[in-house]
């Protein structure tokens, strides 16, 4: 199943740039690990915000949750997450 997820980080102002620096590394770390597991299909960044948008593939809901809870940035993401049908064209 795949599902189209949109993401904001709203990790504080206040965060100092060591941790900052230490979050980010982590993040790109984890992200890596999902995209070889198949998860973590297609990532976009959306100019001008520190947001992105991604195509991801789970089982379910409820694996594509445990991964997106599993990214170190997880406590600060404001998540917005679509289920996405094959089109009635695009099936052969």
């Amino acid at each position: 199943m795949e599902f189209l997820v949109r993401s904001e980080n709203r990790l504080p102002v206040e965060t100092s740039a060591d941790r900052r620096e230490e979050l980010r590394t982590a993040e790109r770390a984890r992200a890596m690990e999902l995209r070889e597991a198949g998860i973590l299909k297609r990532l976009w960044r959306v100019p001008g915000r520190n947001a992105t948008i991604g195509l991801y593939e789970a089982p379910d809901p409820a694996a594509l949750h445990d991964a997106l809870m599993s990214l170190p940035m997880a406590p600060w993401l404001d998540v917005q997450v679509e289920a996405l049908a094959q089109h009635p064209q695009e099936r052969s």
